[in-house]
């Protein structure tokens, strides 16, 4: 079933094609990290997310908030920073204010990988939407991706 199938609803038609788009950009992305970095797209994007924290109050995210931004369960990303942590890519520590909280922060290979990787994810992006920009169900998906702006 594609995403013009007329048996499909015009609501139904736009997921599939937005979940194809999803599907054919994080294959294209995956194989390019992990031939590269070693990194799966999920490792990138929570070393990614973890990076943009800052130090100082309201400067970490909290487990939860890691797992939404990461798009995972907070137990699959409690297993993933262990992975990571064991890799030497991460440490944890305790807040100094609430001995209840743990604080997740990249370490410095951890950067550096994410530095060297940051090009690759990049590249591997831009190849995949080009690519599906000649796919005419995809193509106003891939000129909307190209035109969003996220406010910082």
């Amino acid at each position: 079933m594609t995403a013009t199938d007329p048996a499909l609803t015009a609501l139904a038609q736009g997921w599939c094609a937005l979940s194809l788009l999803h599907g054919q950009i994080e294959s294209r992305i995956e194989r390019a990290l992990q031939t590269k970095h070693g990194l799966s797209v999920r490792e990138y994007s929570l070393l990614d997310v973890l990076s943009r924290q800052h130090d100082g109050e309201g400067g970490h995210l909290q487990m939860k908030q890691v797992a939404d931004a990461v798009v995972l369960s907070q137990s699959a990303t409690t297993r993933l920073v262990t992975r990571l942590e064991d890799r030497g890519l991460l440490s944890r520590y305790l807040c100094p204010t609430d001995r209840r909280g743990i604080y997740t922060d990249v370490s410095e290979a951890g950067t550096a990988l994410l530095n060297e990787a940051r090009p690759t994810n990049d590249a591997a992006l831009r190849e995949a939407l080009d690519e599906a920009a000649r796919n005419p169900e995809l193509a106003p998906l891939v000129k909307a991706v190209e035109t969003l702006r996220v406010p910082a």
